[in-house]
């Protein structure tokens, strides 16, 4: 979407993939994301359940296997952030009160979850990166991971502080936001995880929450 057919209201270009993570929890940004290549991985298990790990644990191995080769090279490229996208049936946004169903109802979401690939990365060592993976530890979901390059565009995006079961208010405050720019929720419901789980309490818990975002109607 060209930055002409948008409301006045300022766009950011991120200067970088660190400065695309740039967030606060009291003000949301709008910002223009850039193509990037990404490796990713669709399902449909509830977020939590043995597929959804499966799929970060196909993830990562490439991942950090890319990272080496890079490194081997000269080029410093640390490992981005895990990401996720959400949605319903079909493809685009999802309504805030969604985000209170129970399990049974978050097990039917579809997701895809993605790590940026470094663009100093070559298609021959992302080749290499993954036949490298294969041979040594061949990751459940790896033949159903992708790399491919993907352009989220026009986006407006708010930082979440605590657990993920209760990010509906921060979601909310988000697509309030959107309404009162002049826009509307377009595209698949976005979280970028910049917390390990497994080392931080869940009340300082970090997810970047992102909507893509397009001119009211």
């Amino acid at each position: 979407m060209a930055v002409a057919q948008l409301p006045s209201a300022a766009f950011e270009r991120p200067t970088g993939y660190r400065d695309e993570l740039v967030a606060r929890s009291d003000r949301v940004r709008l910002l223009l994301v850039p193509e990037r290549r990404c490796f990713s991985v669709d399902g449909t298990d509830a977020p939590g359940s043995q597929g959804f790990r499966d799929a970060i644990a196909s993830l990562y191995p490439l991942a950090y296997t890319l990272h080496f080769a890079l490194k081997r090279r000269g080029v410093e490229a640390p490992v981005g952030a895990l990401e996720g996208l959400f949605w319903i049936g079909q493809p685009g946004p999802i309504p805030p009160d969604a985000y209170d169903a129970g399990p049974g109802v978050r097990g039917a979401w579809n997701w895809r979850l993605l790590l940026p690939v470094p663009d100093a990365a070559t298609d021959a060592e992302v080749d290499a990166a993954r036949a490298d993976v294969a041979a040594r530890k061949r990751p459940p979901l790896l033949d159903r991971v992708r790399c491919e390059r993907w352009e989220e565009g026009p986006a407006a995006q708010i930082m979440h502080v605590g657990p993920y079961d209760a990010e509906r208010p921060t979601i909310e405050r988000l697509h309030r936001a959107i309404g009162e720019d002049g826009l509307r929720a377009r595209g698949c419901h976005h979280e970028i995880y910049l917390s390990d789980p497994g080392r931080t309490k869940p009340e300082r818990m970090k997810t970047l929450i992102r909507q893509p975002v397009e001119p009211a109607r």
